[in-house]
């Protein structure tokens, strides 16, 4: 014991008095504290609504209590909602979203569409649908205050992804669907994103042939940590994402006793996205883990997610 003692006070002794040396040498008067802040990192903590998807499905809350439930459980000051939770897309619906968001000061962020059709559909008149579809949900995107709307990418045939015809085929089809939905967007000041969410999506190098395809500022990618098949990597397909990157989704599952993530590598992400991308905008947590309550999941991503801030 008193040789492990004298050990740990000679380390810290050892600290201070390099510390002390530092301060002598007028580091604090010349930046000291400022260095330090400069390792911390610059961006924010988004909540997706996905995470609370088995408390709205049981009833247990609704998409109208996520402000509060972000501000008062977890300090969080940005949500992103989901269509599917949608109890009413009426504007006296949407106008108590905006309340509770706002009685919490918390920003709607993104809104995260789904079931809207395939904008890559084969058939042009499903395509037209899929634009018309999409477009009603850029009013309620812009409604609720929110500045993007992610979007699925679909209508390939399955496995296309690997057949370079089909691959060009789908990207020209949906080149003209998205840039309608774009224009349309354009006007009321929403921007488009794409998650990589199965399918063509999910493989960096075919979504970002459609990002050059398109070409568009208000058009861009949503980088989901955890959505890649077997055969992508999935560092580096996110950092094939991130030049285009709008919204950045944490996917989670599952924390070890010291708070790391156990199936992802997080500070390694964090770095691709923050560090080496230049990354600055909301993170948004998205819990899908089973061994934990929902709301633990949440505060252990968040908790790592704030560590990780510096």
């Amino acid at each position: 014991m008193d040789r492990l003692r004298s050990r740990r006070e000679f380390l810290e002794a050892s600290a201070l008095g390099a510390v002390a040396s530092t301060i002598g040498l007028g580091a604090v008067s010349r930046g000291f504290g400022s260095a330090a802040a400069a390792t911390k990192r610059d961006f924010k903590i988004s909540l997706a609504g996905w995470s609370l998807h088995r408390a709205v499905s049981s009833k247990t809350i609704t998409q109208l209590d996520m402000p509060k439930i972000c501000r008062q459980e977890f300090d969080i000051g940005a949500v992103e909602f989901v269509s599917g939770m949608f109890a009413s897309t009426e504007p006296a619906h949407l106008d108590k979203l905006v309340k509770n968001a706002q009685d919490n000061n918390v920003d709607i962020s993104l809104v995260m569409v789904d079931g809207q059709g395939s904008l890559g559909h084969r058939a042009e008149r499903a395509r037209d649908k899929a634009v018309e579809g999409h477009s009603k949900w850029v009013d309620i995107t812009k409604h609720l205050g929110a500045r993007t709307m992610r979007v699925n990418w679909s209508g390939a045939k399955r496995g296309g992804e690997k057949d370079p015809a089909e691959v060009a085929d789908c990207i020209k089809r949906s080149r003209e669907s998205f840039l309608r939905l774009l224009e349309y967007a354009g006007k009321k000041d929403v921007d488009v994103v794409i998650e990589n969410h199965g399918g063509m999506s999910s493989y960096p190098e075919i979504l970002v042939r459609l990002m050059k395809a398109v070409d568009s500022p208000r058009f861009g990618t949503l980088p989901d940590f955890g959505n890649f098949p077997n055969d992508v990597d999935r560092y580096e397909a996110v950092r094939m994402m991130m030049p285009y990157a709008k919204a950045v989704s944490a996917k989670c599952y599952d924390f070890d006793e010291e708070g790391n993530e156990t199936k992802l590598d997080y500070p390694q992400l964090i770095k691709i996205v923050v560090d080496d991308a230049g990354y600055h905008g909301n993170i948004g947590i998205e819990y899908e883990g089973g061994r934990l309550s929902e709301m633990e999941g949440i505060a252990a991503c968040n908790k790592l997610l704030d560590r990780l801030r510096g």
